[in-house]
């Protein structure tokens, strides 16, 4: 169901559809890019493994939706499910996010370089 356009809240986007040439980096901020995910993932990692209906509780999304959102942070190799019984555990498996963290560290000088590149170009139109 949308709104104006736009999903509404705490309805699971459409996840973008996975290319063959996706990469775990890929996925990773793509899952990160929703911040029902990121909500998701911050209480697995502060409170621990738990299940899809105790995550729902406390809020006003369904517990399908958060299950989905669970399958796309799992694709991202950010939770991993252990079934007990008749329920299903997620448990937060942060360490993808260091290969993230390499990136952006790997990254940032070229970065830097190109902001100050425009911020010189900025300010030579600005004169």
């Amino acid at each position: 169901m949308t709104v104006n356009g736009a999903p509404r809240s705490g309805a699971p986007r459409e996840p973008a559809s996975e290319q063959p040439d996706d990469t775990p980096l890929d996925l990773l901020f793509g899952s990160l890019a929703d911040r029902t995910r990121r909500r998701l993932l911050e209480r697995l990692i502060l409170a621990g493994p738990n299940t899809a209906t105790r995550l729902t509780e406390g809020t006003d999304i369904t517990r399908q939706a958060v299950t989905k959102h669970l399958q796309a942070l799992e694709a991202a190799g950010l939770v991993r499910p252990v079934r007990c019984g008749r329920e299903v555990r997620y448990t937060a498996t942060p360490e993808p996010l260091a290969e993230a963290i390499a990136w952006m560290i790997q990254s940032s000088p070229d970065w830097d370089r190109r902001m100050s590149r425009l911020n010189g170009s900025a300010a030579r139109r600005t004169r």
